[in-house]
């Protein structure tokens, strides 16, 4: 079926001036929290921001790396994804246990609780629809704030052990963004990255021990100039982006007039993207509601797969990476929100630098090189007659 560019990845690649922004008239707020620069009135970076909502779109890319030195907006980017967070099902269990329906399709009704087993037998749904939210790790966090742990407060006020839910427990369907990962001590990166692939985790303390659901979109920004992350933990991230500061003159001075314009009118900024923000939300909500009708041609899986292959790339997660982003890219392209939905090559090829970048390893290549040395050594004299 024929495709064409949809209204959300035209936003994406368009750098609208901002209009008006100095003159608009808004009502003193007092003390209330500033809005967040909007994503989409951020000068160029289309692939940056591509990334960012391709995973918004499907969180089965295993999340973005932003990769890039100070200044380049890259945390900007993403604290303005806030309003374009799309809906998600979320728990309404009345004992914070998360009963979902999924849970009993898969084991029956012993997966849930009493309670919403109860409501599910009068017919009441035991989900309602809730944005999805961008929590920041703090810099200071601990592996307990992450995971969870016991509870000082309830065992100096209660006389008992209870666990207390982390970080990633909270996350839970939601993006977590982590500033500056490659500065994160190695067991805190690990915790979140396994949680992160798996979709939970669980915490033993002592006897006790808990499970929770860890679904989310991870995000991390880094400056290379401030220390390099390990390949282990760099190919985790879905996708990467290098993000470079602009070279032509209009890109820079427009990214001066409208920081200038948000610092002195952050409401005026945000209501002059108001518009387009709405439209990129609802596209990425279409998009995700079309995106189990996507269906990736075989003759597109093999192309994928010839690319990984000449780049010599070994990771499995690659194919990952690549299918699902085309899929995506795929989903937001479509034309039509019923009709089923054909990855074409041009689909892949948009989104297959973002998958593939920095996945080959020369290390890797010249190791596997001194194995094939070694073994046929081995075979040789395995296959020498005896003197």
């Amino acid at each position: 079926m024929a495709k064409q560019v949809s209204q959300l990845l035209d936003i994406l690649n368009r750098a609208n001036p901002a209009k008006r922004v100095l003159a608009a008239h808004t009502t003193d707020r007092g003390l209330a929290e500033a809005p967040h620069y909007p994503l989409l009135a951020l000068v160029g970076q289309v692939e940056m921001k591509l990334a960012l909502v391709l995973n918004l779109i499907n969180p089965l890319i295993g999340g973005v790396l932003l990769m890039g030195p100070r200044g380049t907006g890259k945390t900007t980017a993403v604290r303005g994804l806030i309003d374009l967070l799309p809906t998600v099902p979320r728990s309404t269990c009345p004992n914070g246990n998360g009963c979902e329906p999924e849970a009993v399709f898969a084991q029956g009704m012993d997966a849930i609780c009493p309670a919403c087993a109860e409501k599910l037998g009068r017919g009441e749904p035991i989900t309602m629809p809730d944005p999805m939210r961008l929590i920041e790790l703090p810099l200071n966090a601990r592996l307990d704030d992450v995971i969870g742990g016991i509870s000082a407060r309830v065992a100096l006020e209660q006389n008992r052990v209870h666990l207390e839910q982390g970080l990633l427990s909270q996350a839970d369907q939601n993006v977590l963004y982590i500033d500056e990962v490659n500065l994160l001590d190695e067991p805190l990166v690990d915790a979140i990255l396994d949680a992160a692939a798996q979709g939970q985790y669980t915490v033993r303390r002592g006897p006790l021990a808990a499970t929770y659901r860890s679904r989310l979109v991870l995000i991390g920004t880094m400056n290379p100039e401030e220390g390099v992350l390990r390949p282990q933990i760099q190919d985790r991230f879905g996708l990467r982006v290098v993000v470079r500061g602009l070279t032509k003159e209009a890109d820079r001075l427009a990214i001066y007039h409208r920081s200038q314009a948000y610092r002195s009118n952050s409401y005026a900024l945000a209501i002059d993207w108001l518009e387009e923000t709405r439209a990129a939300a609802q596209e990425i909500g279409e998009a995700r509601e079309r995106l189990p009708k996507v269906e990736l041609p075989h003759k597109v899986e093999r192309v994928g797969l010839r690319w990984i292959r000449d780049l010599k790339i070994d990771s499995h997660r690659t194919e990952m990476a690549l299918f699902e982003a085309a899929r995506a890219y795929a989903a937001a392209s479509a034309d039509s929100p019923d009709s089923r939905v054909l990855v074409s090559e041009q689909d892949l090829r948009a989104i297959a630098p973002l998958a593939l970048r920095q996945r080959q390893s020369s290390f890797m290549h010249e190791y596997f090189v001194q194995h094939e040395v070694e073994e046929r050594r081995i075979r040789r004299v395995m296959q020498a007659k005896g003197q």
